[in-house]
C-alpha cells in the first residue's frame, strides 16, 4: 500500500506503543527494549557490502525503539548493522525523548557513536536521524568532533533552520500523554529548535555543513511540524535535497510518518547509504 493518509492513521498506530510503554508497568519496560530484536547487537560486525554501521536518531518525544519499528528492519534485512539510541530525557519524563538540551543530546550522541564504533571495529559511522535527530547531529559534527567519525548523515524532515513553537506542539496528539507527561513545562529541547534560538543561530553560522560528510535531506511537502518545509533543506557542495512528492506524487505522509512507515522515504534512505548501488525511488518503492 502507498502511505497516503493511511500515513497519519498508521503513525497513530505506532505511537499507541508509547502508551502501553508508559501504562503497563515494568513489564513494559522489558518489552520495548525486546522489539529491539535484530537491532542494537553489539556483536554485529559489519560487511564488506555494507562497512559501516548505522545509528539512527530520534525525533522529538520520540525514542530509540518506537521512532524506528519500521526503518530499523528495513535496513536490517538489507544487510546493515543498525543501532539506535535514546537521548534528551527528562527526570520524570518515561519513554518521551528528545526534550533536553540539544546541545547535551548532541554529547549523548558523540558517546554513543564511540561506543558503536569500538564495538564494531570501524573508523566511521552512517547516521540516519528523523526530526530533531536529523539536525541535531549536525551540531555533533560541527562541535563535537563528530565530522571525523560520520561518512554520511541522512535527515527525515529534519527541522535544519527551525520551526514555529506551534509547529512542534502539532506534535503531541501523536504521542497520547505526552502532554500531560511534561505536565505544562516547555522543555529547552522544544525552545532549542524554535526558528531564530540562539541554538540554531550557533548551529547555521558559517554554513549548513562540514567538509567530508554526505549529507542528504529526505522532505515531504504535507509536513505540518516543520515549515515552511523547504527550510528543512540544506544548503552545501556536498547536499542532496529530496522532496518525496518528487518521487512520488501520490505520497501524502506528513511530518511523522515520514520516518515511521514511509517506504518510499525509506528505499531514499538507503539509497543515501549506499549509493552506488542505488535504485530509482518511486510509487513502487513503497512496496519493494
Amino acid at each position: 500500500m502507498l502511505p497516503l493518509k493511511l500515513g497519519s492513521l498508521r503513525s497513530l498506530v505506532c505511537a499507541g506503543a508509547l502508551v502501553v510503554a508508559m501504562t503497563a508497568g515494568p513489564g513494559a519496560v522489558a518489552a520495548h527494549a525486546a522489539t529491539t530484536s535484530g537491532w542494537n547487537d553489539f556483536s554485529c560486525r559489519p560487511s564488506v557490502a555494507h562497512p559501516r554501521p548505522v545509528v539512527l536518531v530520534h525525533g522529538t518525544l520520540g525514542n530509540g525503539t518506537d521512532n524506528w519499528l519500521g526503518l530499523a528492519p528495513y535496513l536490517v534485512a538489507r544487510g546493515y548493522c543498525v543501532f539506535s539510541l535514546d537521548y534528551g530525557q527528562l527526570d520524570g519524563v518515561p519513554v518521551f525523548y528528545g526534550l533536553g538540551p540539544i546541545a547535551g543530546s548532541a554529547q549523548q550522541l558523540s558517546d554513543y557513536v564511540d561506543q558503536v564504533l569500538a564495538a564494531t571495529g570501524t573508523a566511521k559511522v552512517d547516521i540516519v536521524g528523523h526530526s530533531q535527530g536529523g539536525m541535531m547531529p549536525r551540531y555533533y559534527l560541527k562541535f563535537l568532533g563528530g565530522a571525523a567519525k560520520v561518512n554520511a548523515l541522512v535527515g527525515l524532515a529534519p527541522d535544519n533552520h527551525g520551526t514555529t513553537l506551534d509547529g512542534l506542539t502539532k506534535l503531541l496528539p501523536y504521542f497520547p500523554g505526552a502532554a500531560e507527561a511534561l505536565a505544562g513545562t516547555l522543555p529547552q529541547g522544544l525552545t532549542d529548535q524554535v526558528a531564530g534560538s540562539a541554538f540554531l543561530l550557533k548551529l547555521n553560522a558559517g554554513g549548513d555543513t562540514v567538509a567530508g560528510v554526505h549529507y542528504t535531506v529526505v522532505a515531504t511537502s504535507y509536513d505540518e511540524v516543520v515549515t515552511p518545509y523547504t527550510s528543512e533543506f540544506l544548503t552545501g557542495t556536498d547536499v542532496r535535497n529530496v522532496l518525496l512528492q518528487d518521487l512520488c506524487p501520490l505520497d501524502l505522509s506528513e511530518h511523522v510518518a515520514i520516518g515511521l512507515t514511509d517506504r518510499i522515504a525509506f528505499h531514499e534512505a538507503a539509497n543515501a547509504l549506499d549509493p552506488a548501488h542505488a535504485t530509482a525511488t518511486d510509487c513502487q518503492s513503497a512496496v519493494s
